[in-house]
């Protein structure tokens, strides 16, 4: 392994990405959006459903560039175990804590969620990544991937008495309606359910074994290379794979994290090659200012959405009186939904400015 040198571009990756999940989340109405702001219905890919996926493969890549660094300083592994667990936990709970927020009614406490299986994810990989080398860890990943493939097109979902793979029928959902306690996202399973986890881990391993890649002794413009190339082949074994397990982000199919790590990598190799080879950095600061306190911007982001979408002024929310301001106007009610997420994301810019300038890093 070579000497780390921080990335610039792998901050602002990470800034950048939270700054899309936020945007994404918080349009001014649901019912006015541009198709790619929004989800695939069931199969197939959109923008934002590279959004999730992309966070948790920055998420693999920092952990092996940061516990490479602390490994060779000396560090212990025990008072790093007790500190993966710890903050594994600190960011399950925040995120149930979210799901409660405001009203803490824990007869509808969900378990699952975003923040909830980025706790996972970290926590597994992290014990991976500090007790494995970076082999095992790809047959890891390509078990969970092709392990996860059989169990979904082999084992018919009980009380249909075939495979099934439409929403809310497929075994991954029965496994959640028999076994995932609290409130679930579509009532009777959550795409962010127990089975379809395990892929989501995989999508962590790729983004540890793309860190690996970076911390090798070979000259920075080849590592770019590699990168690229083996992200290239990921991306077209995820796209062939779709043919027979379509590309799903509700039930985190094999050939969706292929296909999304495939495009993080690439996408990581050129900024790299952008921002860290040719040095060309104005652009990344707003995604440093961001990334320097991701998760943390993220729950402010859901604490906001209190004064921004419930609070009444006037008789209606914020976000009501902008979307009758573009109606009355006669502006494009898309353009108008989108602009309040857009603002959203500027008004969650302050904090996170204010934070970076003091030099404060929330770590969950």
């Amino acid at each position: 392994m070579s000497e780390f040198k921080r990335l610039i571009s792998l901050d602002a990756f990470r800034g950048f990405t939270i700054a899309a999940m936020i945007m994404v989340n918080n349009p001014a109405t649901w019912g006015h959006i541009y198709p790619p702001l929004r989800h695939a219905e069931w199969n197939g890919l959109t923008p934002t459903d590279l959004i999730f996926p992309f966070f948790i493969f920055i998420v693999g890549v920092s952990i092996t560039l940061a516990y490479t660094k602390r490994l060779s300083a000396g560090i212990e592994k025990g008072p790093m175990y007790r500190k993966i667990i710890i903050r594994s936990l600190k960011i399950f709970a925040v995120g149930i804590l979210l799901w409660l927020f405001p009203k803490f009614n824990f007869e509808t406490v969900r378990i699952a969620g975003v923040l909830q299986r980025i706790a996972i994810v970290f926590m597994v990989s992290a014990l991976l990544f500090l007790n494995t080398r970076w082999k095992t860890q790809a047959i890891i990943a390509a078990v969970l991937l092709v392990g996860y493939w059989l169990v979904m097109m082999l084992i018919p979902t009980p009380g249909y008495g075939k495979v099934m793979l439409e929403p809310g029928a497929n075994i991954a959902a029965w496994i959640d309606s028999k076994f995932l306690p609290g409130y679930m996202w579509q009532k009777t399973w959550d795409p962010e359910g127990l089975l379809s986890t395990f892929p989501a881990i995989a999508s962590g391993i790729s983004g540890m074994l793309a860190g690996h890649l970076i911390l090798c002794k070979i000259p920075q413009d080849r590592k770019v290379i590699y990168l690229f190339t083996l992200s290239f082949f990921a991306f077209v074994i995820g796209f062939f794979w779709s043919y027979i397990f379509p590309l799903n982000k509700s039930i985190w199919t094999s050939s969706f994290v292929m296909v999304t790590s495939g495009l993080a990598g690439m996408t990581l190799a050129a900024s790299i090659f952008v921002v860290d080879i040719l040095g060309r950095t104005r652009f990344t600061k707003p995604g440093i200012i961001f990334g320097s306190n991701a998760i943390a911007v993220y729950v402010l982001a859901d604490l906001w959405r209190l004064p921004f979408y419930t609070w009444k002024f006037g008789g209606a929310s914020l976000n009501v009186h902008w979307m009758q301001m573009f109606e009355n106007l006669g502006w494009s009610m898309n353009f108008g939904s989108f602009s309040y997420a857009a603002m959203f994301i500027a008004f969650n810019f302050i904090p996170a400015w204010i934070l970076y300038k003091k030099k404060i890093f929330i770590k969950l």
